[in-house]
């Protein structure tokens, strides 16, 4: 028996990220992760799947300027935000007649000294025409800057995808680079993401701490516009 499919469009997906808890939602077509490693393309975590859908929601700001436990904690809390955010629209869309798989904030699988999630999702958040990736390897919004978190939902459904932003930014600015303790952003081309965890996780009180998030606070874009 064939399941019969509900209409979905962008605009009823985007509704349903907004409704589970997102401030802002993105469509990015999955023929456009060509560039992400073999085994990391939207296809390969959902097979058929045609469009990525991207949520996200800024992180407390207030956390940036207390110590390392509280913004470890309202991080780890954010994460959990964004992954039952996921969880509802993959839902909602399923409900609906079509495949859909969501993407956590966290996790993944270690590869060549990499932790790799089911898609890179700065990446996809680009794609999505939410921001754009800067030399911090953070993905800054034009109202957001760089405090937006993301998760996402990969669906088989034929979604018309949102424009890149064409936001500019890190224009004559070298300030995360200069920095980074880890020396991780030194070559634009290659995040160095095993120097920058040994250097910003820390074993503290039986529990891994985030101690380094400079080359957030740094960064002009670091609160968006008020």
């Amino acid at each position: 028996m064939v399941k019969v499919k509900n209409e979905l469009n962008s605009e009823i997906v985007k509704q349903y990220g907004l409704d589970a808890g997102a401030i802002v939602v993105g469509i990015a077509a999955s023929k456009d992760f060509d560039s992400a490693p073999e085994g990391f393309r939207p296809p390969d975590k959902l097979e058929g799947c045609l469009s990525v859908i991207v949520l996200g929601a800024p992180f407390p700001k207030e956390s940036l300027l207390k110590t390392s436990t509280e913004y470890t904690d309202a991080r780890n809390a954010m994460y959990k935000r964004m992954d039952d955010i996921a969880k509802e629209v993959a839902k909602q869309i399923k409900h609906d007649g079509y495949k859909a798989a969501a993407v956590g904030g966290i996790g993944g699988k270690w590869v060549d000294g990499f932790t790799h999630g089911a898609v890179s999702l700065k990446h996809a958040a680009e794609l999505a025409g939410l921001g754009t990736i800067g030399k911090n390897y953070l993905l800054i919004s034009p109202k957001y800057g760089n405090l937006l978190w993301f998760s996402a939902v990969l669906t088989d459904a034929d979604l018309i995808p949102d424009e890149r932003s064409g936001y500019s930014v890190c224009d004559n600015c070298n300030k995360c680079v200069e920095m980074c303790p880890s020396k991780a952003l030194d070559d634009l081309a290659k995040f160095k993401k095993k120097e920058c965890s040994r250097t910003c996780f820390k074993y503290i009180e039986g529990k891994w701490k985030l101690v380094c998030y400079q080359c957030r606070t740094v960064c002009p874009y670091c609160f968006g516009e008020e």
